[in-house]
């Protein structure tokens, strides 16, 4: 049975910090960094990144789209 492995790649200028992602993202992949994007706002990045699943469900809330789900088939 073959495992998948999920990436997040976020779009830190369009990012407004709202942390909707954050709630919405069941192995707590995501959170807000230390640091201000260009129109001053905190943006998500993830922190756990080996723990992603790739269910999508943070890029599905996300109001801006900031957010692209990557999904790799893994064997074993």
């Amino acid at each position: 049975m073959s495992k998948i492995k999920g990436t997040i790649l976020v779009n830190t200028n369009r990012c407004k910090g709202c942390a909707l992602c954050i709630e919405a993202c069941a192995k707590d992949v995501i959170a807000l960094a230390n640091k201000v994007n260009v129109s001053g706002y905190p943006y998500i990045e993830a922190v756990n990144p080996d723990n992603c699943i790739g269910c999508a469900s943070c890029a599905i809330v996300c109001p801006d789209g900031c957010i692209t789900v990557y999904r790799k088939k893994m064997e074993g």
